[in-house]
């Protein structure tokens, strides 16, 4: 157990490390470990990281901190089954807890996914998000666009990339948490499209038996044709499946009509108890609430040939930060 215990704090500094391209030293990361729900002292880091040297996770750089190397990178990629089991679910109980936004005043903090594009690749990049976002199968306008050495929440932008983060859908969670309704993430899958209208899902993946989100795994499969949903209305998109109860209908309808006025969501379906929604049927006494991916206009990119490193519920931040898509060169 003791050893187990030893593990998680280094899978836990090599996160940290792994989210910084500048050396970080032992405060920072016992700092941010905390505000991770790891509480370790700066002494007590350095002694991990002098284990972590040892092992060729980590290498010194002078004064100014620890850097991850390969091998780290590696062993992150590789960490303990136990940790990555589940992970999802608990990412996205975690960071819906920590959305703030209010949709009537319109601040507060959001959900963002993230995705880094290469920098001499990224004018192209642009154009198909603008064409995905403007069209009928596009979630949120609004985005933050950061270049290399600046931040989009946690995540700083490697040299050489630009950084673009697209509100995540599982901000919806987090809203009606704050507003008193209970919420579960149920799936997340592929949605045809036809004439511009939902049909049903034709793949699903749970959240709560997953270690990746699934529209990650979708966005690399292959499979989806948002590109040309975007052009002619019709292909395989990116949605997510949640329910609430039932009693809470009335409540739920206006607090998403606010939040469409405010350009935060598109629910592309919405159930009645007991009715199938897009061939999926809600539990007993459950509302079925489907909502377009924010990762589809970068999935349209990688359809296109443009690779991307893409990451779902990455980071969130304040919705002041957003600007309108059509405000980023």
């Amino acid at each position: 157990m003791m050893e187990q215990d030893v593990e998680r704090k280094i899978i836990g500094i090599l996160k940290v490390l792994s989210s910084s391209t500048e050396p970080v030293g032992a405060n920072i990361i016992a700092r941010e470990l905390h505000r991770r729900g790891i509480v370790l002292d700066g002494r007590t880091v350095r002694y991990h990281l002098k284990i972590m040297d040892e092992r060729g996770l980590t290498k010194k750089e002078g004064r100014e901190g620890r850097l991850i190397t390969q091998k780290g990178l590696s062993e992150l990629e590789e960490a303990l089954v136990s940790d990555r089991v589940g992970l999802i679910i608990t990412q996205i109980e975690s960071l819906s807890y920590q959305v703030t936004f209010n949709p009537w005043r319109k601040e507060g903090k959001v959900i963002l996914n993230t995705s880094l594009i290469k920098k001499d690749k990224f004018k192209e990049a642009l154009s198909i998000i603008k064409r995905v976002l403007k069209s009928r199968i596009g979630m949120s306008s609004l985005v933050i666009c950061r270049r290399e050495g600046e931040r989009i929440g946690d995540l700083v932008i490697p040299k050489g990339e630009v950084g673009l983060g697209t509100v995540c859908s599982i901000t919806v969670n987090g809203v009606l948490l704050k507003e008193g309704i209970p919420v579960e993430a149920k799936f997340g899958g592929i949605v045809q499209v036809s004439d511009f209208v939902p049909q049903r899902f034709t793949e699903l993946v749970t959240y709560s038996g997953s270690s990746l989100d699934p529209l990650e795994i979708f966005m690399k499969s292959g499979i989806t044709s948002v590109l040309k949903a975007a052009k002619t209305g019709s292909g395989k998109v990116l949605a997510n499946f949640r329910e609430i109860p039932a009693v809470a209908w009335e409540q739920a309808e206006e607090i998403f009509e606010r939040l469409k006025e405010v350009e935060i969501i598109k629910i592309i379906a919405i159930s009645k108890p007991g009715q199938l929604i897009l061939g999926v049927s809600p539990g007993v006494d459950k509302m079925g609430i489907a909502v377009m991916g924010g990762l589809n206009p970068l999935v349209a990119v990688e359809e296109a040939g443009i690779r991307t490193q893409s990451k779902a519920i990455s980071t969130i931040v304040d919705f002041k930060e957003l600007v309108s898509i059509e405000e980023v060169e």
